[in-house]
């Protein structure tokens, strides 16, 4: 929950009530973005990175767990531990201090080597979720009775795990892109709305 304290011609001093931080943004046509690619201040942004290494461990866990539990499509516990370990590996390079973007530094060897790795990882990371999509959405609903001879089945906890996770990070997706939209509609709009641009 936001309030403005006071109001500057062309600047607002923001208090956010949650964790008691105090924002100072100056709001620019054409800087509202530019603003919000800033980075969070420590603590939220230590907190963020906790919360982003949760979902790969889990994935770790119940992969490792039930590695032998989906003859129907064993690439499924696979999918899960490769797709946990990248994406905690990433997670865990975005702590490196190497990998962070600093304005005062210019870029050396050691920051070009992590944002490469990072890149790889990352496009290894959107394949896999490609390749995970196949084989979990394929075999949609499988046969979770092991007693079954006739049909080969798939552990129920981790298929509807990998089936989940997997759907929320489609949810997720469409998300952020409803968020982005809303950005730029917001933007253009105050953009117009400048009392400055009328001036000139």
């Amino acid at each position: 929950m936001t309030s403005v304290v006071s109001v500057h011609r062309r600047r607002k001093i923001v208090t956010n009530d949650f964790l008691g931080l105090t924002v100072s943004h100056k709001m620019e046509r054409g800087n509202l973005l530019q603003h919000m690619r800033h980075p969070s201040k420590p603590t939220i942004s230590g907190i963020s990175k906790l919360l982003a290494c949760v979902i790969p461990i889990a994935q770790i866990t119940i992969g490792a767990v039930y590695l032998y539990d989906c003859p129907r499509q064993h690439y499924i516990p696979i999918y899960l531990v490769v797709m946990g370990a990248t994406g905690l590996a990433l997670a865990l390079l975005s702590c490196i201090p190497c990998a962070q973007d600093s304005d005062d530094m210019a870029p050396n060897l050691l920051n070009h080597l992590c944002t490469t790795w990072s890149t790889l990882a990352s496009l290894f990371l959107f394949c896999w979720f490609i390749s995970g999509n196949v084989w979990i959405y394929s075999i949609y609903q499988p046969n979770f009775n092991q007693t079954l001879t006739e049909d080969p089945y798939c552990n129920k906890t981790l298929y509807l795990f990998a089936f989940w996770t997997t759907t929320l990070a489609y949810v997720e997706l469409g998300l952020l892109l409803l968020g982005g939209c809303c950005m730029l509609v917001c933007a253009f709009i105050l953009g117009k709305r400048d009392p400055d641009d009328n001036r000139s």
